[in-house]
């Protein structure tokens, strides 16, 4: 369990992944083992690394090959984090989009900075 002792903010966001079939990408048209991974910057920092959860939130396939994905946060600081997202196979993925939320430790503005 993550405990803060300080107050929490939370942040969340939306962020279309890849577009691939609408210019022959690798999501679509590529075979095997294939990764995108994307930025994400908060828009306001974090004191210490934030809980960061990722789902999908629209998932256009090919329905005549198996559905394969993989999503996944990577690198997470107070600053920002990766979306990953894999798939394998014969898998064709024409887009995907995936949402986000963080939450974590945010300063007090009655903290006072004291040298």
């Amino acid at each position: 369990m993550k405990r803060f002792n300080t107050p929490i903010g939370v942040q969340q966001g939306s962020k279309i992944l890849f577009s691939d079939f609408a210019d022959g990408g690798q999501m679509w048209v590529g075979e095997g083992e294939r990764e995108t991974r994307q930025q994400i910057t908060f828009a306001h920092p974090y004191l210490a690394v934030p809980v960061v959860m990722v789902g999908l939130s629209m998932w256009d396939m090919d329905n005549r090959t198996n559905l394969r994905c993989d999503l996944s946060t990577a690198n997470i600081t107070g600053n920002g984090f990766l979306i990953v997202f894999r798939t394998w196979g014969d898998s064709r993925i024409a887009r995907v989009r995936a949402d986000w939320t963080a939450m974590g430790q945010i300063r007090d503005d009655e903290q006072w900075d004291v040298e």
